[in-house]
């Protein structure tokens, strides 16, 4: 019997070391993964606007990893007893408890140091685990009441802690409420390890708690937890007692007894020596990859709108060029020009390093996956050069009466080859942000969904509006 049991527990002791090792690679890999982040974020200063907060939690959650912190939090509804649990396990008064409704205001914290002694067991099983963890820090955490905030701000609130914390303790004193659902769910949502602590115990008779109990386990939180996720405690139990005095009159004492918090605090050694630091880990890596994409979204977005606005001006810089150049040869070779320095903009926009000679293999490949549209680009401006040009030399002859016909063809001509410009900027644009890479499916079909995205024709009036608001301006004309 005694040579099972030795097996048993050296089996035991061989899956919790290898789940530690475990964990030190999972600890060491985030630690690594958050630092290249933070080393690497490629965030303009304009672009990091609005995002400062977010980025200093990275370098909280960074140092968190390096200190080898390991954070619980409290949450509950005002007079479940949130404080008074984290004080049962602490074993001492450390945060605010009262009759007061809503006596924790805002978000407080302690440090937990775990001994044999304040765990209240002296089981060599609950030794082991704690000398297991003796070189990790644990934060505990209090929250305001659920029901002291409005349910938006509640949201927000605890949705930003819960992200941040490991370990979410939701304690609740009886059946629960439709608020408190509300708020379990949300904080399920976020992904982190949960126990539910049904407190006050002491307060309900055998039969009542044990009812309670089976019909929070197997009908409020069915979906949501499992049993082994369920913890009674009485956090601050009361104590009441008959006094006779001397006269023969009976009075009532109420005292504080002590906490009956063992298998709450037992439960939370468990999960922290078998999940650890790989839940910190993984933690850590849930934190980093919502700030991130918060990062990678503000990026697009600031990037986006830099690169439209330079690609509407290049429009219109080219379409402006092209209107009002009377010389047929070099119509297309400025519109070359001014395409390969559009290219190089956006290139300089995002991060990517192209020299002009890159910039102009770039232009020939977009040019050539343009097919039809740069074709029939090409043939286009010949002719309307060739025309805009012998109505450009009829003009001193005929008086000025070839002056309407000059500007009409001008302005179309430039319209087109703007539409042309358009459509290499927006290819440019999706190449670079996507890292200077057409994807799996190569140039053409980048091409292809921009082109049967393009609105060709509202583009070309709009640009011929504007080149006819800039004739307006005498000093434009040729």
């Amino acid at each position: 019997m005694k040579e099972w049991q030795w097996q048993e527990e050296d089996w035991e002791n061989t899956i919790l070391d290898f789940a530690h090792l475990q964990g030190e690679i999972n600890y060491k890999q985030a630690q690594e993964s958050l630092q290249n982040l933070l080393l690497n974020i490629d965030l303009k200063e304009e672009e990091k606007q609005g995002l400062e907060t977010d980025i200093e939690h990275l370098s909280q959650m960074l140092q968190k990893l390096e200190d080898s912190v390991i954070q619980i939090a409290a949450f509950g509804m005002v007079g479940r007893g949130k404080s008074s649990v984290l004080n049962a396990l602490v074993g001492q008064e450390i945060f605010i408890t009262g009759p007061l409704h809503g006596v924790t205001r805002e978000q407080e914290q302690t440090n937990w140091h775990l001994t044999k002694e304040n765990i209240g067991e002296s089981q060599q099983k609950v030794q082991r685990l704690i000398k297991a963890i003796e070189n990790v820090q644990i934060q505990l955490i209090d929250t305001p009441g659920i029901d002291e905030i409005d349910g938006e701000t509640r949201e927000i609130l605890a949705h930003q802690i819960a992200t941040q914390v490991d370990l979410i303790l939701f304690v609740i004193a009886g059946d629960i409420t439709r608020v408190e659902y509300n708020a379990l769910c949300q904080l399920r949502e976020v992904g982190k390890p949960m126990l539910l602590v049904f407190n006050k115990i002491d307060q309900y008779p055998d039969a009542d708690r044990t009812e309670i109990y089976s019909t929070i386990r197997d009908v409020r939180v069915r979906e949501l937890l499992s049993p082994d996720e369920i913890v009674m405690v009485a956090a601050s139990p009361l104590i009441i007692t008959s006094v006779k005095d001397k006269q023969g009159k009976i009075s009532i004492s109420r005292q504080r007894g002590k906490p009956q918090i063992q298998d709450l605090q037992v439960k939370i050694l468990q999960i922290l020596h078998q999940e650890g630091k790989s839940l910190v880990a993984l933690n850590a890596m849930l934190f980093t990859g919502e700030i991130n994409e918060k990062l990678v979204q503000q990026k697009f977005i600031c990037r986006e709108t830099q690169a439209e606005k330079i690609i509407q001006k290049t429009v219109m810089t080219k379409a402006t060029a092209i209107a009002f150049n009377p010389v047929t040869a070099l119509d297309l070779f400025t519109g070359a020009i001014i395409d390969v320095a559009m290219i190089l903009t956006l290139s300089h926009l995002y991060g990517i390093s192209m020299t002009q000679q890159s910039a102009v293999k770039l232009l020939q490949k977009i040019a050539m996956s343009l097919g039809g549209i740069t074709a029939s680009d090409i043939l286009v401006t010949f002719g309307l050069s060739s025309l805009k040009g012998l109505f450009g030399l009829a003009t001193p002859v005929s008086g000025g009466l070839s002056i309407a016909p000059y500007l009409s063809v001008a302005i179309t001509q430039g319209a087109i080859a703007g539409v042309s410009t358009y459509a290499i900027g927006q290819v440019t644009k999706v190449y670079l942000a996507n890292g200077a890479s057409w994807g799996e499916n190569g140039p053409s079909a980048v091409v292809e969904n921009i082109i049967n995205s393009l609105d060709e024709t509202s583009i070309l009036n709009r640009i011929k509006w504007e080149l006819k608001a800039k004739l307006k301006n005498p000093n434009i004309l040729p």
